[in-house]
């Protein structure tokens, strides 16, 4: 983000525009590079500036927004400690002037303003009055040194915090105010963080949320509930819980841990992310793609008229066997079947294919690097399911891993291959798994792509220029259960006039979620395919609901599934749950796609049963490879020379 003449009303502009990534800790990485803990960290802006600067200079290079002051304990009551009290102004005042000089046009400069160390009870005594005064004196300061907003961190005395928000407002200056929850996920005193959120809006802060006190799964479960208040919401977690490691505290969190919480914390409606304690430039990187994500102008209208002039030259009916099926509103069922880990062997794969195939099921999908492990490419598979197969198998492309021209690239080369079906993805951030080193690329968003297809069907490249038009059947993801669902269906909506044929949803289990999202979508026109994900087990219920993005698992169905675990048939309730969803609106959807656990296709069979009928596939002959032939796909093989 490139940001000129910065101002607070900018800061405030910024966010309201997309979300806002926050630099992670200070304190940590002093330390980490020779700072004793006997040392007071805030002085370093005057006895080793240049260590200072570096800090700043390595966030901002990994992608951070907002770089913070090194001003955190740097109040008159902290510094007392280190008997730096007459230094206050020196040392605020230089922490302000390093990180603006890092920061440049580039990024917003944040005053930290930590607490002064007093509890509940001393508010009311003269020890009340010593923090009032050294609070309104450290922001004073850095107000004057020229911070583009206040930052209020690590408070876990409410009544502190308040009265911090409220000398802050006195300034012309956005006030940001993080409360420190305890581990339980409370308040000091008990409070729920709603409550928290509510107080901390009423005393003026522009933006509210948490900081420290737990890693980014606990911060996740407290600032999600704020976003109900409606005030902007910022979530900064530790590096997971720090290991005493050879006599030094260290922060074992992996960065792409936070990488998929970031993605969450975004989708659930929180607008800023940072780091705090224990993380490092690698964690707010990782943070950096998610954000980059969705900071595009991907919620901007798309232009009707250029909408309106990419019309594909090839119908869908013409286009696959599975497009004909779509166009004339057939019920159509997938299967999703990936590359096996650690090995060439498709066999298992094409055995299983095959199986599903004479049970009826229309084609499969093929995720693209599911669970970030290493697998051969899905293109790869694809080719050899059609090859091999009567099924004509869809592709998921995901934005995450290849640049702007490595995606074209790719996808032209689906079709050279004869691969028409194609599920048009984001992709979440790269998970946890035994390559973190990989980064998400994110050149564009879903939408984005979707766009560049429908120009290929129309015979446009996206420079412009005339080719030879595709014939892609093209369908987009969607999430009924998305936590910001407003931002959902709008974007659901750009995705059609982007050029979605249908859409695939994530798994539902809640019926009024399902409905919900049924009705609101109905005018899109869009064919819907219900994504089912039969549970395997208690424990794979609350793994999907506390982990994965976009899969948000009712309590009720939690306890149905750790009730039929104890009578040993945890699997078979999963595929009940998942039949239910589908008999519920069987007659207001086009298909089912189904996502087996652990690939146990014969579970999608079982939640299938009796939507589908076995067919005889020694009938036909699939020659989805002979490019003579592969725009008809089955249809057409009279001519072909290998029939």
């Amino acid at each position: 983000m490139s940001i000129t003449n910065i101002t607070s009303n900018r800061f405030l502009e910024a966010i309201a525009n997309g979300p806002i990534l926050f630099d992670g800790a200070i304190g940590t990485l002093l330390y980490e590079r020779g700072v004793f803990l006997n040392q007071c960290f805030e002085h370093t802006n005057l006895s080793q500036p240049n260590l200072v600067k570096q800090i700043h200079r390595d966030y901002l290079n990994a992608g951070a927004q907002v770089l913070t002051s090194n001003s955190f304990g740097a109040n008159r009551m902290k510094l007392k400690k280190h008997q730096l009290q007459n230094q206050v102004e020196e040392i605020n005042r230089s922490a302000v002037a390093l990180a603006k000089e890092i920061a440049g046009d580039q990024a917003f400069v944040a005053g930290s303003v930590g607490p002064t160390g007093i509890d509940l009870d001393d508010l009311a005594q003269e020890k009340g009055t010593e923090a009032y005064n050294a609070l309104k004196e450290q922001i004073s300061i850095l107000v004057d040194a020229g911070v583009d907003l206040i930052c209020l961190e690590t408070f876990m005395v409410l009544q502190e915090l308040e009265m911090a928000v409220t000398i802050a407002k006195t300034f012309d200056v956005p006030v940001v105010a993080l409360y420190t929850f305890q581990e339980n996920g409370l308040g000091k005193e008990g409070q729920t963080p709603l409550l928290i959120a509510q107080r901390l809006a009423q005393a003026g802060a522009d933006v509210i949320g948490s900081n420290c006190g737990g890693g980014p799964d606990m911060i996740f479960d407290v600032t999600s509930p704020m976003v109900q208040v409606g005030k902007p919401v910022l979530a900064q977690a530790n590096g997971g819980r720090p290991e005493l490691v050879e006599g030094r505290s260290i922060y074992t969190a992996n960065p792409e841990f936070f990488s998929v919480f970031a993605r969450r914390l975004l989708k659930a409606g929180v607008r800023l992310i940072g780091g705090c304690c224990g993380t490092t430039p690698d964690h707010i990187r990782k943070m950096a793609a998610a954000v980059k994500m969705l900071s595009k102008p991907q919620i901007e209208e798309i232009n009707e008229c250029e909408a309106s002039t990419q019309q594909p030259k090839i119908a869908l009916e013409n286009r696959s066997h599975f497009g004909d099926l779509i166009s004339k509103s057939k019920f159509v069922c997938s299967v999703e079947l990936n590359p096996p880990m650690a090995s060439f062997d498709l066999s298992k794969v094409i055995s299983a294919t095959q199986k599903l195939a004479q049970a009826g099921v229309t084609t499969i999908n093929i995720a693209d690097g599911p669970r970030a492990s290493l697998r051969m490419s899905n293109l790869a598979m694809a080719q050899v399911i059609a090859q091999q197969t009567t099924i004509s198998p869809i592709l998921h492309v995901c934005c995450r891993d290849r640049s702007f021209l490595g995606l074209q690239s790719h996808i032209l080369g689906a079709h050279v291959m004869g691969i028409r079906n194609l599920v048009i993805i984001t992709g979440d951030p790269p998970k946890i798994g035994p390559y973190p080193h990989s980064s998400g690329v994110y050149d564009m968003d879903s939408i984005e792509l979707l766009r560049v297809i429908k120009g290929y069907n129309a015979g446009i490249d996206p420079s412009g220029k005339e080719m030879e038009p595709t014939a892609f059947v093209c369908a987009t993801g969607a999430e009924p259960a998305a936590i910001d669902y407003e931002r959902e269906i709008k974007r659901l909506s750009l995705k059609q006039k982007a050029g979605a044929d249908l859409v695939m949803t994530q798994p539902v289990y809640d019926a009024d979620q399902l409905e919900r999202f049924l009705q609101d979508t109905q005018n899109l026109g869009l064919p819907v395919m219900l994504g089912l994900c039969p549970l395997a087990s208690y424990r794979n219920a609350v793994f999907l609901d506390q982990n994965v993005p976009g899969m948000q698992i009712p309590s009720h169905i939690i306890e149905r599934m750790r009730l039929a675990d104890l009578n040993g048939e945890g699997a078979k309730e999963g595929v009940k749950i998942a039949r239910e969803m589908l008999d519920l609106v069987r007659h207001k959807i086009q298909g089912a796609y189904i996502m087996p656990p652990f690939g146990k296709y014969e579970l999608a069979l079982e939640v299938l049963n009796g939507y589908i009928e076995p067919v005889d596939t020694s009938k036909h002959k699939h020659h989805h490879q002979c490019t003579c032939c592969v725009d008809d796909s089955v249809r057409n093989l009279s001519h072909c020379s290998k029939n």
